[in-house]
C-alpha cells in the first residue's frame, strides 16, 4: 500500500486554515437598547393597509361596508374605525325612525279602518256617525245646512244633510224610528207603504252613490240627486 506524501508547504497552509476556522471574533462593545412604543396604533391608519380580507358574507355585511366607505369619503374621516363607529349610529338612528314610521303606518290604518266602519261603502254599515247634528237631528236646520254646504260648492255635503233631512221627516211622520245606529236596510224595513219604500230605495242608493262614493260630485249631478230629494220630501209632508 502506498504511503500519502505530503510537502510541508501543503502542511503549512493546511494547519493556517484550521487555525483560522477555529478562531472567534467576540464584540464585547456596549448595545443601546431600543424600544418601540404602540407601533399598531402607529401604523393603523388607512394608508398601511396594503391587503383586504375577501368578504364572503352576505349582503347586509356588504351594505355595512359600502356605507361604511360612503360614510368615510363624505366626511373625511381619517380612520376606518371612525367611519365605522359612525356608521353603525346611523344605522341604529335609521332603524328607529323606520319603527316609529311602521307604528305611525299601522296606526293610520287601524284608524282609517276604524273610519270605514262608520263611513264605509256598504249600505248595511251605521249610516253616519254620533255627532251633534245626528245626535239631534229633530233640533236642526237642514235647509240653512243644505244652503251653506251648496253655497260653498261642497255637494255631497249638502247632499248627507239631505239624507239626515229625509230621515228627519219620516221620523216625525212616525214612519220610521230614527236610531243613529240603523241602517239603510233597517229604515227600509220599517217602512209599511210600497211607494214610500221604494222611493227610499231611491233615495239612499242616490246618497250612498255621492257620499260614500268619494269622489268630486259637479253641479249638475248635484241638481239632479237635489230634485229627487226635494221631491221626496215633499211628498212624504203632504
Amino acid at each position: 500500500m502506498l504511503g500519502l506524501i505530503i510537502s510541508p508547504v501543503y502542511a503549512l497552509e493546511y494547519e493556517v486554515l484550521i487555525s483560522s476556522q477555529d478562531s472567534l471574533s467576540i464584540d464585547n462593545s456596549e448595545v443601546d437598547k431600543r424600544s418601540f412604543e404602540d407601533l399598531k396604533s402607529k401604523y393603523d391608519d388607512e394608508a398601511f393597509i396594503y391587503e383586504r380580507p375577501v368578504n364572503t358574507s352576505g349582503w347586509w355585511t356588504r351594505f355595512k361596508q359600502w356605507l361604511s366607505d360612503f360614510i368615510k369619503d363624505l366626511f373625511n374621516f381619517e380612520n376606518r374605525r371612525d367611519a365605522e363607529r359612525a356608521t353603525e349610529v346611523a344605522l341604529r338612528v335609521a332603524a328607529v325612525l323606520l319603527f316609529l314610521a311602521v307604528v305611525f303606518f299601522i296606526v293610520k290604518a287601524i284608524l282609517n279602518k276604524e273610519g270605514r266602519w262608520v263611513f264605509g261603502k256598504s249600505s248595511d254599515k251605521t249610516i253616519i256617525p254620533v255627532s251633534d247634528i245626528e245626535a239631534n237631528i229633530q233640533a236642526i236646520d237642514f235647509k240653512k245646512l243644505i244652503r251653506q254646504a251648496e253655497n260653498a260648492g261642497n255637494f255631497r255635503l249638502a247632499i248627507r244633510y239631505y239624507y239626515l233631512w229625509l230621515l228627519k221627516t219620516l221620523s216625525f211622520k212616525e214612519i220610521i224610528a230614527y236610531d243613529v245606529e240603523k241602517t239603510n236596510s233597517d229604515y227600509r224595513d220599517e217602512i209599511n207603504a210600497e211607494s214610500i219604500r221604494s222611493s227610499f230605495s231611491y233615495a239612499s242608493y242616490l246618497y250612498n252613490y255621492i257620499w260614500y262614493g268619494e269622489f268630486d260630485v259637479n253641479e249638475g249631478q248635484f241638481k239632479q240627486a237635489k230634485l229627487a230629494f226635494d221631491a221626496f220630501i215633499k211628498e212624504i209632508d203632504s
